[in-house]
């Protein structure tokens, strides 16, 4: 199945997506270890939960364009069956 160059951007985000998620959740912890465990495990958490929030809205950009095309693929069915029908 060949991608277009939308589904190819969107899916080199995702990917960058999760390494960010990743080094940046170590990042933060280590920051924040200086201020003690507790605060820099919650650092993480709420770094991780936001994030992954992101990754959630690049995610939604692919499947809206996935369900566009299918919207667009019914209609041109629904399209020759009228006409079908109708002559």
């Amino acid at each position: 199945m060949q991608k277009d160059i939308y589904e190819k951007i969107i899916s080199f985000l995702l990917g960058a997506s999760w390494g960010i998620i990743l080094f940046g959740a170590l990042l933060t912890f280590k920051i924040f270890i200086n201020f003690g465990i507790v605060v820099a495990i919650f650092s993480t958490i709420v770094f991780i939960f936001i994030s992954l929030f992101l990754v959630l809205a690049i995610d939604a950009f692919l499947v809206n364009k996935q369900r566009l095309q299918e919207a667009k693929k019914q209609t041109e069915l629904l399209k020759k069956i009228y006409a079908k029908h109708t002559k």
